[in-house]
């Protein structure tokens, strides 16, 4: 009987989706492969999910590019051998967002915005595939395994300042829908979730990896996502049967204008 493995990768200062998908999949019996720039953060969840009786290990990236990626899977499969342990679900939660004016973006923002939103998915898609064609069917739900993006408002419309960002979620999304046609019928589960609105965090935008924060109290549970609640509908994903998967999530708050 070997362990599941859920890698997930993007986790911020702790305190966001990432994070609290970790939190719950180890409350869950996954151990826990958790990917993420900021040491000190990464170390801090990693802790907290150990001390709370849970199983998670670090693999600390320099950046969220291809090679990172790669040698991050490297590492996992290195620390959690096939003999014991198989990864069965894998959810790319990494982002990088530009809110500027058109004219204001910079060659670099596009670059940076590629590199995370489009090279470093298709290393992670990559990886995580892989892994799971070595896996037997779940009993439970007949899956391989399940790979999970986080997607964003952005990946359905741009706005006036989000021509960099949309772009890259746009082909976030297309990615996601192209590996779900193409690896279905092989048992692998593949969903893309819209997160249509704001999230409870302590992260501030374009600096989401300090300070080190935990779980934070939803001040307008009304009007925006929270995390552990995001996280509950990554769990439901993972659950489903083969019989009925789901591609998309919408996930949205009750007051958000849509």
């Amino acid at each position: 009987m070997v362990s599941s493995v859920a890698v997930v990768a993007g986790l911020g200062n702790g305190s966001g989706t990432g994070a609290a998908a970790a939190r719950l999949f180890a409350k869950e019996g996954y151990t826990v492969a958790l990917v993420s720039r900021g040491s000190e953060s990464l170390n801090t969840l990693a802790n907290s999910i150990n001390a709370s009786g849970g199983n998670a290990d670090t693999f600390p990236v320099k950046a969220y590019d291809a090679e990172e990626v790669a040698a991050a899977f490297t590492a996992i499969e290195a620390r959690f051998p096939s003999s014991e342990y198989a990864i069965t679900v894998a959810i790319f939660n990494a982002g990088h967002g530009v809110w500027k004016p058109f004219l204001q973006v910079t060659p670099e923002d596009v670059r940076e915005s590629s590199k995370v939103n489009i090279e470093a998915s298709f290393a992670f898609a990559r990886a995580a595939i892989l892994a799971f064609q070595k896996n037997q069917p779940s009993p439970a739900t007949g899956a391989k395994g399940t790979l999970i993006f986080t997607g964003a408002t952005a990946s359905l419309r741009g706005n006036v300042l989000t021509s960099a960002f949309a772009s890259g979620k746009f082909a976030l999304r297309a990615l996601s829908q192209s590996l779900a046609k193409e690896f279905g019928k092989e048992d692998i589960h593949v969903a893309h979730a819209i997160i249509d609105g704001g999230i409870a965090t302590n992260n501030e935008r374009g600096n989401r990896n300090t300070p080190p924060s935990g779980p934070v109290e939803n001040p307008k549970p009304a009007s925006l996502l929270s995390p552990e609640s995001i996280a509950t509908s990554y769990l439901y994903l993972v659950n489903q049967d083969r019989s009925s998967w789901t591609w998309e999530l919408d996930l949205r708050p009750a007051h958000e204008k849509w």
